[in-house]
């Protein structure tokens, strides 16, 4: 299996720090940010781009556009930036999250949303990963209906999907679709007493022996159906942001995971 590291694993680190310790953990894949670290309003591409280069790291994506299924307001116009950023820095894709305040969003406008995104990616050459979030108040919950949308906008060239092992225990999703997976986040939860439907990002850890998520099972099945892409590591728990050594927690985490496999 292939690593990849989201800037999130370890935000306290600059841009520049980030990608010296990906190289330094064997990762060549990572993922910038524009909320925690907001990287896209702190630096220009052009440096980001550079940067990335010189540590030996590809940018694979850009998380992410939200809440790209409510196409209006000010969103087609955040796209476009966001777009034009990730092309200028040498990413390769752009991750795009539903609405997840518990307002429904309905399958017309969840395809017209795809629909119009569809050309702004396709002109900048950059891959759609449309990331269903399980929460119950998630306007998209599985990959089986952002498939179904996809299908619907003619968009089976520009998007796949982004699978993450939180959100797809959250939704009690059983199937894979390893040939539609471009990218996975990983990210465990260990605290005992949550229940399923109250988990948040922030009980979000490093995956570990006392993972409730199944991440090992999803890991395998993944590989195991033909699956041949990186798993990120995406924690949102305080206590993973300010380790001490993020470096060396990522290690002992990466180690872990390889032992099971």
């Amino acid at each position: 299996m292939r690593f990849a590291l989201n800037h999130i694993a370890a935000p306290n680190l600059s841009l520049p720090d980030f990608f010296t310790a990906a190289g330094e953990l064997g990762v060549t894949a990572v993922e910038i940010r524009n909320d925690l670290p907001d990287v896209l309003s702190a630096w220009d591409p052009a440096q980001v781009k550079a940067e990335a280069e010189e540590a030996g790291v590809t940018i694979v994506s850009i998380n992410a556009l939200y809440p790209f299924n409510v196409w209006g307001g000010d969103l087609p116009a955040r796209a476009e930036a966001m777009a034009d950023y990730a092309a200028a820095c040498g990413a390769k894709a752009l991750v795009m999250c539903p609405l997840n305040d518990g307002t429904k969003v309905s399958f017309d406008s969840l395809v017209g949303a795809l629909a119009a995104m569809k050309t702004i990616l396709d002109t900048r050459g950059l891959t759609g990963l449309v990331e269903p979030l399980g929460f119950p108040i998630s306007s998209l919950r599985t990959k089986a209906e952002a498939i179904r949308a996809i299908k619907a906008a003619g968009g089976e060239g520009t998007y796949r999907l982004m699978h993450d092992t939180f959100h797809h225990h959250l939704a009690g999703e059983t199937e894979f679709f390893p040939d539609w997976t471009w990218l996975v986040h990983i990210s465990g939860v260990t605290d005992p007493d949550v229940a399923v439907d109250a988990m948040l990002d922030a009980h979000r850890v490093l995956v570990d022996d006392a993972d409730r998520l199944e991440n090992v099972a999803q890991i395998r099945a993944l590989l195991d159906a033909g699956y041949d892409g990186p798993f990120s590591f995406e924690p949102f728990a305080s206590k993973v942001h300010d380790a001490a050594d993020p470096k060396g927690a990522l290690k002992t985490s990466m180690a872990f995971v390889s032992a099971q496999l």
